[in-house]
């Protein structure tokens, strides 16, 4: 069980401060300092370094979670309400990656490799908007995680 909470929270903290730190300081900072063909090139850098980690924190983060609730709590009967609320945050916040991965991110790429910043603007504030709401899941998820065994 120790084994599997560990890697479990770090998955999540990889990700929910990833996204915490983008969305936070980075983006205002690289708003108010680069025009936008600088800018979108640097959103879309620092999602290709980033997004690999989000893969492998939600594949750590399903293996572990799946680990305790079938392995420790005996499947979803024997698990409390915030495990059921975890769960569903979870599996919610990689639909929504999974939908940034296969529609706005690749969208992005084509319109910096092309130069429509443009239409780059239009894929990068659609990233943010599912960014930002995934972070919101996110820290509701953490505060569940954390304060949800003692409500």
């Amino acid at each position: 069980m120790s084994l599997a909470l560990s890697l479990h929270l770090l998955a999540a903290v990889i990700w929910v401060g990833g996204m915490f730190f983008a969305w936070v300081i980075l983006r205002p900072v690289a708003g108010d300092l680069l025009e936008p063909p600088q800018r979108l090139t640097l959103w879309y850098h620092v999602f290709k370094r980033f997004f690999p980690w989000v893969w492998a924190s939600m594949a750590v983060l399903l293996t572990t979670g799946l680990w305790m609730i079938f392995g420790v709590f005996g499947g979803m009967g024997g698990a409390a309400a915030h495990v059921h609320l975890m769960l569903a945050t979870g599996l919610s916040m990689m639909a929504i990656f999974l939908h940034i991965w296969f529609a706005p991110f690749p969208r992005l790429g084509r319109a910096v490799a092309s130069e429509d910043w443009p239409m780059g603007g239009k894929q990068l504030a659609q990233i943010r908007r599912l960014i930002g709401i995934n972070l919101i899941i996110g820290m509701i998820t953490v505060l569940v995680a954390s304060g949800g065994r003692y409500l």
